[in-house]
């Protein structure tokens, strides 16, 4: 059984920060790739960023600059660091640990920054 864990959602203004964190937990043996994903309402969900289990990223433009992701592969946990953050990074965030053949999702937590 394997459990993949989001937090540090919540409510923000604009230009403010907000660290999320995402532990994977269970029979994980040996994971790839983690990253981060995001899903604002009506919309389809999204790339935010990648880390590769040796560092290298990925991210989307519309992040670029102002977010990092980072992980600890001691604690299969990977984080997002959101700086300067606008209305429109409001979005339900999900964690994807991918330990081929297979990818696991976390249940999402909800970032919402006001205006």
């Amino acid at each position: 059984q394997v459990q993949v864990v989001e937090s540090g959602g919540g409510l923000v203004q604009a230009g403010g920060s907000l660290r999320l964190s995402c532990a994977a937990s269970g029979s994980i043996f040996s994971i790839n790739l983690m990253g981060w994903y995001r899903q604002a309402p009506g919309q389809q969900r999204e790339l935010v960023a990648l880390i590769t289990k040796i560092g290298i990223t990925n991210y989307a433009d519309s992040v670029k600059g102002r977010f990092t992701i980072s992980r600890d592969n001691a604690k299969n946990t990977v984080y997002l660091q959101m700086n300067s953050l606008k209305p429109e990074d409001t979005a339900v965030y999900y964690c994807k640990v991918v330990a081929a053949p297979v990818d696991y999702w976390g249940k999402g937590t909800l970032v919402t920054v006001s205006s």
